[in-house]
């Protein structure tokens, strides 16, 4: 399931802290949550039209709405929907009901894992009953736009059903000298086809009919109905008629050069395919691993530091160097092998029937051969070397897009961990290819913390009500080994080797000096840092800050900690405990992801916090979505009424800052306004 989707679920659930723990534990595990709740038939009503929900959990043990009376709710609205039935234990007589009244799956309160798995196969399931959906009505669009294609082609187009033509264009009868298409009916195509090729021709339909393999193009001479004989290539395509599989055949009289043909599918400066045939070929792979072929891959290579590369030669040499690059990937190719350019220095290779012990052989070799090799480039000599990410083709991956990302993510894994590597997506392989990852990023984190390889940036928060001072949010970054790195590498690591307490303390320490400079300098400066759940439920935290605090008297800057409902929401007694102490210390604090719970306000009553920054889901295209703008509005005035303040983050365009404003937000913040900067 996609991290990027964000899931609305409707909770008929009696305890609002039961609803709001679940919530809790699926952002904790990544999924957006956008959630309502109902107690009765009422307020279903109006929530399913208010969220259109796309999974609804039914707690068992309520009892003011039955599982039956929110079925016909649900049904009545019309649109599709998962329900998932909540259980405290697995009775088989319970869950036998739940499934018999309309449940599509079964979650178990108790056990949060399974809960989750039931609830992203289920939000999988749906999304794909939709896609189908909509694939059926972009199909007979489709059929109804070929159809009409077919007519007015200039190209002469047949479909033939076990030899016999179940359907001809217009051309096609011309070209034969046939009137009508009741002329064609019982007519075999061999009876269109010299008797110099009948008997290729009828290898070639036997083949196809038992096997599915035809060639893409046969030439050969064709007899019109007055027995006159013309030259022609045919092209085969599979296709289907009425629900039949069939074949489409097209004549075309002008004969093609197959060496034009060829040279129009070869890359100018390489030799090798061009991006468009490598697709294709790509297409074909796919095709052929659907229909149980096995041995195949997809690899992506790329040269190492490209852009130096090019720097040190010139720009004018760059084709040179590649072509060169590409001589030594041919070198290597099998007869069944295919490669091509499928980007500006990105080479794409379709390995052919090879196990994977094989595929990893021919990589050595490759990498082998280029990093021996000395490259001239002009009057420049260079050595070279290649960064390989590939995907293994199976069944289960025999989607182009799907296997094209999956080797794109792994070249771009193999350069994060320097030059010359190798990175295979092979879901056989996924557990240890994941814990070697994560050796590698927690040593370059230990580095990190140790010296100097982390990084700060900022980006301004920008008062929309002329608030006074500077108002920034402090962004973290870790120098790789290809650059610099966002969180989202490193801190699923830091966390997982309890590592997070020393970065949250490694930039607090940095922030106060910075503030003390700005403090210095007579700037009036307020910084919002994001604190972990460690650091909160870390004892020595509160001391260690104390102490730098009063080293750093400030009168005109402020330090702002912040964190996310979500993770607040399962930490509700140390939170309290933190941020009463920080506010002691002259702290501020900020939640951010507000608003994304079933009723965020409520934590306000135990979390004393001065900054309310609204979840980002209500950003999403908001000139187009009037019921995010109306739950802004809704959040600000009631901030407003509790004397905090609203901030909007990810804010993208100029029309959402207008609108945000109209809402009553204090303070937005995006790369609109400003992408971060590194912070000196």
């Amino acid at each position: 399931m996609k991290n990027d989707y964000v899931i609305k679920i409707l909770f008929v659930e009696s305890s609002l802290e039961e609803a709001e723990q679940i919530i809790s534990l699926l952002r904790n595990s990544g999924i957006a949550v956008r959630p309502a709740r109902a107690t009765n038939v009422e307020q279903m009503q109006a929530a399913v039209s208010e969220l259109e929900p796309d999974l609804v959990i039914f707690d068992s043990a309520v009892t003011t709405i039955s599982l039956d009376e929110a079925m016909k709710v649900l049904e009545a609205y019309g649109r599709d929907f998962s329900l998932i039935g909540l259980v405290n234990a697995m009775d088989n007589e319970l869950v036998a009901d739940l499934f018999a009244r309309g449940a599509r799956g079964i979650a178990s309160r108790s056990h949060p894992k399974q809960l989750i798995a039931v609830l992203k196969r289920e939000f999988d399931a749906l999304r794909t009953r939709r896609q189908v959906r909509w694939l059926h009505t972009a199909l007979r669009e489709t059929e109804r736009r070929c159809d009409a294609l077919l007519d007015s082609s200039t190209d002469a187009i047949a479909y033939v059903h076990e030899g016999m033509h179940v359907r001809a264009n217009q051309s096609y009868l011309d070209t034969f000298g046939y009137e009508s298409f009741d002329d064609l009916l019982g007519l075999p195509l061999l009876d269109m086809i010299d008797s110099s090729n009948a008997e290729e021709m009828k290898t070639l339909l036997r083949g196809q009919a038992h096997q599915g393999k035809f060639p893409a193009q046969l030439t050969l001479r064709a007899r019109r109905a007055d027995d006159t004989r013309f030259d022609a290539t045919v092209e085969f395509t599979p296709a289907t008629f009425e629900g039949e599989r069939c074949l489409q055949i097209v004549f075309r009289r002008q004969m093609v050069d197959p060496a034009v043909l060829e040279q129009l599918q070869r890359d100018s400066v390489t030799g090798l395919y061009n991006r468009t045939h490598m697709l294709t070929q790509v297409d074909d792979a796919i095709t052929a691993a659907a229909k149980g072929k096995k041995g195949q891959c997809l690899l992506l290579i790329e040269p190492d530091n490209w852009t130096g590369l090019v720097g040190g030669i010139g720009l004018g040499k760059a084709d040179e160097l590649l072509a060169s690059f590409a001589d030594r990937i041919r070198m290597l190719l099998g007869a069944d092998d295919i490669a091509g350019m499928l980007a500006d220095h990105t080479l794409g290779v379709l390995l052919d029937t090879r196990t994977d012990e094989a595929v990893r052989e021919w990589i050595a070799k490759l990498q082998h051969s280029v990093s021996n090799e000395i490259f001239d480039a002009g009057t420049r000599s260079m050595s070279v070397t290649a960064s390989v990410g590939g995907s293994l083709l199976g069944e289960k991956n025999a989607n182009s897009e799907l296997l094209l990302n999956q080797a794109s993510n792994a070249l771009r894994t193999a350069q994060s961990l320097g030059g010359s590597k190798v990175e295979l997506h092979d879901p056989a392989a996924r557990e240890k290819a994941d814990e070697e990852r994560d050796r590698y990023w927690l040593d370059l984190l230990q580095k990190a913390l140790a010296g100097e390889g982390l990084v700060l940036y900022h980006q301004q928060t920008i008062s929309l009500q002329d608030a006074e001072g500077d108002y920034s949010e402090v962004l973290l970054r870790m120098n790789g080994p290809q650059g610099e790195v966002l969180p989202g590498f490193f801190m699923p690591i830091a966390e997982k080797h309890n590592l997070t307490t020393a970065i949250d303390r490694w930039v607090l320490e940095r922030i106060i000096k910075i503030l003390q400079e700005h403090e210095r300098s007579g700037l009036q400066t307020t910084l919002f840092v994001k604190l972990t759940a460690a650091s909160l439920q870390d004892e020595t935290m509160l001391p260690w800050l104390a102490e730098r605090m009063q080293k750093a008297p400030l009168k005109r800057c402020q330090l702002v900690l912040e964190m996310t409902e979500s993770k607040l929401m399962t930490l509700l007694r140390p939170a309290q405990e933190f941020v009463n102490g920080w506010k002691k210390l002259g702290g501020r604090f900020a939640l951010e992801q507000f608003g994304s719970g079933l009723n965020s306000f409520q934590l306000l009553n135990h979390v004393d916090a001065d900054y309310l920054k609204i979840d980002r889901s209500y950003m999403a295209e908001l000139p187009q979505h009037p019921e995010s703008q109306k739950k802004i509005t809704e959040i600000c005035q009631q901030a407003h009424e509790l004397k905090r303040q609203a901030i909007a983050e990810w804010v993208e365009d100029a029309t959402s800052t207008s609108l945000l404003f109209s809402c009553g937000v204090d303070f937005v913040q995006g790369n609109f306004l400003q992408i971060p900067q590194r912070l000196e």
